[in-house]
């Protein structure tokens, strides 16, 4: 007996230093023989005591990985929660009788987990329960940053074994409006000479640098080329020789610009897309020798995927690009003509607030091309020697710039929302044809904006 109260008080100071390691649920639980008895649910990496009413003389358990027990004494047993999972508990009499069977229930810890939720994101309406060996959160959060760090946390309670049914509050729609302008200006300057002798009937000396054509005719006739502008032409006569002279000058500018002002609005985290342009057909040899038709888009275009972070803040993965054909390169294959494609593109992601704005892409480029020539040993007499060479000078300039405002949008009722064709009417034959209207008069607010002249930039209309 002596020896049975030492192994006791052994087994006693072993529980009560695990449980100052491991703190224990302030729980005493009792086993009723006869009865049945409810899932014993035990925290992970917590302990239980429990009671029997009736000595026991053996004790098992199903899984020890999944609960561990020890005895206390003859009716007290102590019970340690390992991994998340369920196991049977085993209790029999000192002939092999059997006690209760209990099934134990090992959880995450939720109650640390809720402290620590409360701890890192207070205020935030999120209730947490255990179902099977894993966490469920539900609720409802401010932000999709806070549901981020709430599911991080809770991934390291209960690993890849979390349910989300939380909602984000507040407004997830973001409306996207891009400004695109692009600038082109081109300079193109060029002189060129020609000069044409000619001798009797058979004789004829050229040093044509331009685009003199039959430089020298009879009766001294100057014959400029086709397409020839900018230039001056002049023919006489010396003695025998006849003389043709051909001068060029052109000097050339023009500027171009694109705009275009895409609006989109899309679900926070989802991709919305927009093309402002057109399909080019594109010829592709098959696998059996015939040929195929692909379209390849062109014009601006624009993929964005907004993420509504925190509050007003929003992340913005963009993709726009403005392409255009390039008339200048052709390709000729099997019997097809091919345009090539002017394209700039940019990929990026920003982060802002509602109603901020970001110069995303600010693309210059700037070409420059000088050519010189001349016939070799005649260009290089001083004075005369300008007759026999030509000079040509280009510069093409480009800038485009991108600018992003995102918005944070929620519907609106459709009254609210006016079209382009809600401010013109279909004339009658008598508003076209007696008094020439080409559009017939709305009454209201849609009228008064109708009867302005459309010569004037307003709305979605530019002349």
């Amino acid at each position: 007996m002596k020896l049975r109260r030492i192994w006791t008080a052994g087994l006693l100071g072993m529980a009560l230093a695990t449980t100052s390691l491991t703190p224990a649920v302030s729980q005493t639980l009792t086993i009723m023989k006869g009865t049945a008895n409810e899932p014993l649910n035990v925290p992970m990496n917590r302990a239980i005591v429990l009671e029997s009413d009736t000595p026991f003389a053996e004790l098992s358990v199903a899984n020890p990985g999944i609960a561990d027990i020890s005895t206390l004494s003859d009716k007290t047993i102590y019970v340690l929660g390992k991994t998340p999972g369920r196991t049977t508990m085993t209790l029999l009499t000192q002939d092999g009788k059997l006690i209760s069977n209990i099934e134990v229930h090992v959880t995450p810890d939720i109650e640390e987990f809720k402290e620590r939720l409360q701890q890192i994101l207070p205020g935030e309406q999120i209730q947490v329960r255990t179902a099977n060996d894993g966490i469920v959160m539900s609720g409802t959060v401010s932000s999709t940053a806070k549901l981020d760090r709430a599911l991080d946390l809770a991934n390291r309670y209960s690993p890849d074994k979390v349910s989300n049914l939380m909602q984000v509050a507040g407004t997830q729609q973001v409306m996207l409006k891009v400004r695109f302008a692009e600038m082109q200006r081109s300079v193109s300057k060029s002189l060129s000479s020609s000069l044409g002798v000619r001798g009797g009937t058979d004789v004829a000396i050229g040093g044509a640098t331009g685009g003199l054509a039959n430089a020298v005719n009879n009766g001294n006739n100057v014959t400029l080329g086709e397409g020839t502008r900018g230039a001056l032409g002049l023919g006489f006569t010396a003695g025998s020789l006849e003389f043709g002279v051909l001068l060029e000058a052109l000097e050339s500018k023009g500027v171009v610009r694109t705009l275009a002002e895409p609006n989109l609005t899309a679900l926070s985290g989802q991709e919305a897309k927009f093309l402002a342009g057109g399909e080019y057909p594109i010829p592709v040899a098959s696998g059996n020798g015939t040929i195929s038709i692909e379209y390849k888009p062109f014009g601006v275009e624009l993929n964005f995927t907004p993420v509504v972070v925190d509050g007003d803040t929003i992340n913005l993965q963009i993709n726009a690009a403005v392409s255009s054909i390039d008339s200048t390169t052709t390709l000729e294959s099997a019997g097809f003509s091919v345009n090539a494609f002017k394209r700039r593109e940019t990929s990026t992601t920003v982060e802002m607030r509602d109603g901020e704005s970001f110069a995303i892409a600010g693309l210059l480029q700037d070409d420059f091309r000088d050519l010189n020539g001349q016939v070799p040993w005649l260009g290089d007499i001083p004075i005369l020697g300008t007759l026999f060479r030509s000079a040509d000078y280009q510069r093409n300039q480009s800038e485009l710039v991108i600018i992003v405002t995102p918005h944070l949008v929620t519907p609106t009722r459709g009254e609210a929302l006016a079209l382009p064709t809600d401010r013109v009417r279909i004339p009658t034959e008598k508003e076209l044809f007696l008094f020439g209207q080409t559009a017939g008069k709305q009454r209201g607010a849609a009228g008064e904006v109708s009867r302005q002249d459309f010569s004037g930039s307003y709305g979605y209309t530019m002349e």
